[in-house]
């Protein structure tokens, strides 16, 4: 073919071309999934905050990045996370700011999912003097505590019975652990389902952010649904309404907040979801007595925690402090769980006490709070938690089945209990 041939027919491919409807190549359709990864492979904290310089504040004559209230941008998979910082009296208030920062970043291209908290993590720069430099404060204790950490009298139970706290959840019980690794997450699980199965209308929230379970223990894939008035959908699996920070990030992504922004995104993902109407939401705690727990326990209307712990001694100091934080803070345990409590062989059925035995026992004792009861170590618990099967509701009729329903039984017969002396509680009132 000549060179003037190969014009022709370059120009008749072209104008043919041109009549054609424009639509992308077959291979887009094909690599759609490395496509976005291009994209969102452009994204970068800079872009972020450039986005973000359009948004002012209401007050202070200059946008959110210039005053240096934005912090702890976090990128992964097309997913963007950050905080913005206000003054918590106020939090309310700027909630429109926050708003409209999630409305700018979720425009990139190549932004999936944005998720942004509130959090007073530093002071204000309308706290600086006029010299540029910070003005002194007092130092201020957490809400709800005295100098130096004591507890304010009444403040915190004023905090657990305040009228309202969730809507629609009547009761909201928190299942703890004084440290990580004695099965609390799986205990919260099939104690949830082992409430449901009383007749009672249930919600889990995974309110461990650094290391969210409940997605694995629970099978349960993808993201909630946004409804009107940015309330989150829960999931839902097994008859349980199910909300963790891990539905919104990948499992393999590492939380790099410190603690305000994790408080603050606590308070979000269990105040902004629908959860509907329940008779009882259990809180799957993070393990520990740190700055989260402290939080969850004053600013949420508890009715009553339970502690998990194994047998050995070790476990059993850590559990006590978790106990003495809810008792300072006027939250009443409804009792110790001994998880892992002996070892069952799965061959001969022998029994050996790994991590001891009885120790939770001898301790909820001691201490005066009632004993729920004990689980075995054994195959089968861990099988069906990897699975996504909690034993509960896959296996009911089984002996661990059966122990889950008599922890569940008790905690609300306490809690129960703790209720009726409560509403006979004697008004003392003194007379001149």
């Amino acid at each position: 073919m000549t060179k003037e041939e190969e014009a022709d027919s370059a120009l008749k491919v072209a104008e043919g071309a041109a009549t054609q409807p424009q639509t992308l190549p077959k291979f887009c359709i094909a690599t759609r999934s490395s496509y976005i990864q291009a994209m969102t492979e452009t994204l970068s904290k800079d872009r972020i905050l450039a986005a973000l310089k359009s948004v002012r504040h209401p007050e202070r004559e200059n946008d959110i990045v210039s005053l240096g209230l934005v912090s702890e941008v976090v990128i992964h998979k097309g997913k963007v996370y950050f905080a913005i910082s206000v003054d918590p009296a106020r939090a309310k208030e700027l909630e429109a700011v926050r708003l409209a920062a999630e409305g700018v970043v979720r425009d990139i291209p190549g932004v999936e999912s944005v998720t942004v908290t509130l959090t007073a993590d530093r002071v204000p720069d309308s706290a600086k003097n006029g010299n540029g430099g910070a003005r002194a404060h007092p130092a201020q204790s957490p809400q709800g505590l005295g100098p130096k950490g004591s507890t304010a009298p009444g403040a915190a139970r004023d905090a657990r019975r305040r009228p309202g706290g969730v809507p629609g959840v009547k009761h909201i019980i928190a299942v703890a652990s004084g440290k990580g690794g004695v099965g609390k997450s799986t205990t919260a699980v099939n104690f949830a389902l082992a409430l449901k199965d009383k007749g009672l209308s249930v919600g889990i929230l995974d309110a461990d952010i650094y290391g969210p379970s409940m997605p694995r223990l629970l099978g349960i894939h993808g993201q909630p649904q946004q409804l009107a008035g940015n309330k989150l959908d829960p999931m839902r699996t097994y008859g349980l309404k199910v909300m963790s920070m891990g539905f919104l990030v990948d499992e393999d992504t590492p939380m790099i907040w410190r603690g305000p922004m994790v408080m603050s995104a606590l308070s979000q993902i269990l105040k902004d979801v629908a959860w509907g109407e329940l008779d009882v939401l259990v809180v799957d705690m993070p393990p520990g007595t740190g700055d989260a727990q402290l939080t969850m326990a004053q600013q949420v209307p508890l009715a009553g925690a339970v502690i998990v712990s194994t047998p050995q001694d070790l476990a059993l100091i850590d559990a006590r402090k978790g106990l003495n934080m809810f008792t300072k803070v006027n939250v009443p345990v409804l009792g110790i769980v001994e998880n892992m409590s002996t070892f069952l062989c799965p061959h001969c059925g022998e029994r050996s006490d790994i991590f001891g035995h009885g120790g939770a026992k001898d301790e909820a004792k001691r201490l005066g709070v009632p004993f729920l009861g004990e689980i075995p170590l054994t195959m089968v618990v861990r099988e069906t938690s990897d699975e996504g099967k909690p034993i509960v509701a896959t296996d009911p009729n089984s002996e661990i089945a059966k122990a889950y329903r008599q922890i569940a039984d008790r905690a609300w017969d306490e809690l129960e209990r703790q209720k009726a002396a409560h509403r006979n509680a004697p008004n003392i009132v003194m007379e001149n």
